[in-house]
């Protein structure tokens, strides 16, 4: 299991996204979008009526977390991470659709690990309860869609060195079982 460091960026390159291996510390910096389980459904939901997206999936990451009301002064409250499993039934339509870097906590299940390689796509781990921390790393933070989940809306976030780790990778290695 690799320790290397590997800064990224936003939108990630496909020669970029299929390096990463498990154990890789990351450090992503430009655009990622939060979304949890209420707008998962709402995103597949638009997908099976043929309706465009609030953001283009291709070669971006969408981040589990619904993050707290900023304080004055603030850009956005704690962001720490939810638990993933829970967007599992609502991941394969969108790898299938471009998603292909999924950033949350915890482990997933055996189906979404086997859409992940089927996909070529990545999820990195986020360690939970640093929210707080986490949150000096959002630069710029603004509600794209579905305003009315309030913290759980789609959020456009900009972030600088924003730190994860390569969970399961594209070749199906899963850092939960090392």
């Amino acid at each position: 299991m690799s320790q290397e460091v590997i800064r990224i960026s936003t939108p990630i390159s496909d020669q970029e996204r299929m390096s990463l291996r498990v154990g890789d510390i990351v450090l992503i910096s430009g655009i990622i979008y939060t979304g949890r389980d209420a707008a998962h459904k709402l995103m597949v939901q638009a997908l099976n009526n043929g309706e465009k997206l609030p953001f283009e999936l291709n070669h971006q990451a969408i981040y589990y977390v619904g993050p707290t009301p900023a304080k004055p002064g603030q850009i956005i409250g704690s962001c720490g991470p939810t638990s993933s499993y829970r967007m599992d039934p609502y991941s394969p339509l969108l790898m299938a659709n471009g998603l292909k870097v999924m950033i949350g906590k915890g482990p997933r299940s055996k189906a979404f690990q086997a859409q992940l390689v089927k996909n070529q796509a990545v999820y990195l781990d986020v360690t939970g309860g640093i929210g707080a921390l986490l949150s000096k790393r959002v630069l710029k933070m603004e509600v794209i869609a579905y305003p009315w989940l309030e913290s759980e809306a789609v959020h456009k976030l900009q972030v600088v060195d924003f730190p994860a780790i390569v969970a399961y990778d594209t070749c199906g290695n899963d850092i939960f079982n090392q």
